[in-house]
């Protein structure tokens, strides 16, 4: 209790707090270097952040410009141009080694993961295709579904609804997440779940029913139903 009446009265006191300002004045004074070296670990701190920032920026445009190349090979379906680079321009592995911090660099998994996929290797393009990150509204969730594709090919079935889910569920639209729907659906006809698997049908005839999607959900829902 009488603690409690000791803080009450410095709070009040104006001489008991004049006497903690004191206090607290005569031990800056008694002990400079530990001020100094608070304050210079702070000014570090603060400067190495944006000095990292100014650096990853700049990185990340000298990214850009390299990209440039094997992304015009990508489109060209020039896929090992793409993905090795010709001897003057860098290809995707390169990027992804040199500049794997940056913006770019994290875009250069996703290409590269699409290219390994096309070429049927399938566990590289879960290596990088499972390391690109993105909060936009449509290739992050392509990513999720690509992957799922991957895992698919290997017949590893409840992986590939795993990555199918985060797919459909990764801010949804009528657009495309119709279509991952489709793909969870048969992962999980494949991996033995059949009642996922109408639940899922169900979702797209409820949520998604004006999509091209619906009627197949249905054919599909029915056949399934039948033979189970």
């Amino acid at each position: 209790m009488a603690k409690k009446e000791e803080k009450i009265d410095i709070l009040e006191n104006n001489e008991a707090i004049a006497e903690k300002l004191e206090g607290a004045e005569f031990w800056i004074e008694q002990n400079p270097k530990t001020i100094i070296g608070i304050v210079a670990a702070i000014v570090l701190i603060v400067g190495g952040y944006f000095g990292f920032k100014y650096y990853q920026s700049s990185q990340n445009e000298l990214a850009q410009k390299e990209m440039f190349q094997a992304v015009r090979y990508f489109e060209a379906d020039s896929l090992n141009l793409a993905m090795k680079g010709d001897g003057n321009n860098l290809g995707f592995d390169q990027i992804i080694d040199d500049y794997g911090m940056t913006a770019a660099g994290n875009l250069a998994s996703y290409y590269a993961g699409v290219i390994c996929l096309k070429q049927g290797k399938f566990p590289l393009a879960l290596h990088y295709l499972e390391d690109f990150k993105a909060s936009d509204i449509l290739v992050q969730a392509r990513a999720y579904s690509l992957t799922g594709d991957a895992h698919m090919e290997l017949k590893d079935y409840e992986s590939a609804a795993k990555y199918y889910a985060k797919a459909s569920d990764y801010k949804p639209n009528k657009f495309y997440t119709p279509a991952y729907l489709m793909k969870l659906a048969l992962a999980y006809e494949k991996a033995n779940q059949n009642d996922k698997a109408i639940a899922t049908y169900d979702r797209i005839i409820n949520e998604y029913w004006e999509s091209s999607e619906s009627q197949n959900a249905k054919k599909f829902k029915a056949s399934l139903q039948k033979n189970s």
